[in-house]
């Protein structure tokens, strides 16, 4: 993943690695689950972990109406699921605010260090509007050097705005970009916004990745 510039002298094409935050950095899934299945019990809605499956990636008003499908009550206004989402956030708050520094991996830490080392520019993608507090909490806010969130996008995976957001936070062109993301909306909206698209975990198996790697230290391997 080089080009030669005028003088002769190898130019690095890619510039930056950024990062999906949960299921890549760190493992929230089941904090989620939790959380929306406090809500939807509440509210007398079946929800399971298969539906639970098809909310990763999207925004909290996505998951929302997915769950909702199962809800055969009165029509609910705007102010009403604007509530629902803020017990269902409150909740998962609260079970966030458990999470320590052990909740990351050695490997994913030592990968992230290598890569800084080595003057890549680092970003978190997600649809996540609690990226920073995940952060805080695990000790990785500063290993970053910018975060695309749930906060300042529009629009969630598969478009690529948190994706175009996250380069442009950096100072990076598309094609100059790495995306790391294990779910099949994520590797979409990659490569929707111009960017090399790696798999991992469950996206590890999606033929529109350029890579499909199994471990987080697999990404040393593909630097450009």
């Amino acid at each position: 993943m080089e080009n030669k510039n005028d003088t002769g002298m190898k130019e690095r094409i890619v510039k930056a690695f950024i990062f999906d935050l949960d299921g890549v950095i760190v493992f929230t899934d089941k904090f989620h689950y939790q959380a929306w299945k406090k809500m939807a019990d509440a509210m007398g809605i079946y929800f399971d972990e298969v539906i639970n499956n098809r909310l990763r990636g999207v925004s909290r008003a996505e998951s929302l109406e997915i769950i909702l499908e199962r809800y055969d009550g009165e029509p609910l206004s705007d102010e009403k699921k604007a509530e629902l989402m803020e017990a269902k956030n409150n909740t998962y708050r609260e079970l966030l605010a458990t999470m320590t520094p052990a909740d990351v991996t050695d490997e994913v830490r030592d990968t992230l260090e290598k890569l800084h080392e080595q003057g890549y520019r680092l970003a978190i993608g997600s649809s996540s509007r609690n990226a920073k507090f995940i952060l805080e909490k695990v000790g990785l806010l500063d290993a970053f050097d910018a975060i695309s969130d749930g906060n300042n996008i529009t629009h969630s995976k598969p478009d690529p705005e948190v994706f175009t957001k996250a380069g442009e936070f950096l100072g990076v062109k598309p094609k100059e970009c790495v995306v790391v993301e294990d779910a099949y909306a994520g590797i979409d909206a990659a490569k929707a916004a111009g960017m090399t698209a790696v798999g991992i975990g469950d996206a590890a198996g999606y033929a529109k990745a350029d890579y499909q790697i199994e471990s987080f230290r697999e990404l040393l391997a593909i630097q450009g």
